[in-house]
């Protein structure tokens, strides 16, 4: 088990943590509530982190992330209810309907 990153925050581990296990890369969050004993610890050292189970498969977490990082922020339509989408998500919010493929 490795040490993938340091996040900000407890959702973005999460998020984090999910995008890599929907790619079949297993990870999880460890340090999920330290935050509360910061000021006892250094601040930095109650961030959560995201931690691959196979060490093997750190270089493609990696490689996964800063994937991740670089793609561009999108906004979108829904075509079904007409919702105005922004982010990462390939699916409307509001009716569910799946983002078009862009041709």
């Amino acid at each position: 088990m490795k040490r993938l990153l340091q996040a900000p925050n407890l959702a973005l581990a999460t998020l984090w943590a999910d995008q890599l296990c929907a790619a079949g890369i297993a990870a999880s969050v460890q340090r999920a509530y330290a935050s509360g004993i910061a000021g006892e610890i250094p601040p930095d050292q109650a961030l959560p982190e995201v931690w691959v189970l196979d060490d093997t498969e750190l270089p493609s977490a990696r490689a996964l992330m800063d994937e991740l990082r670089r793609r561009p922020h999108v906004h979108w339509l829904c075509h079904a209810c007409g919702e105005s989408v922004d982010g990462p998500f390939e699916q409307c919010w509001n009716c569910g309907a799946l983002r078009p493929n862009p041709a």
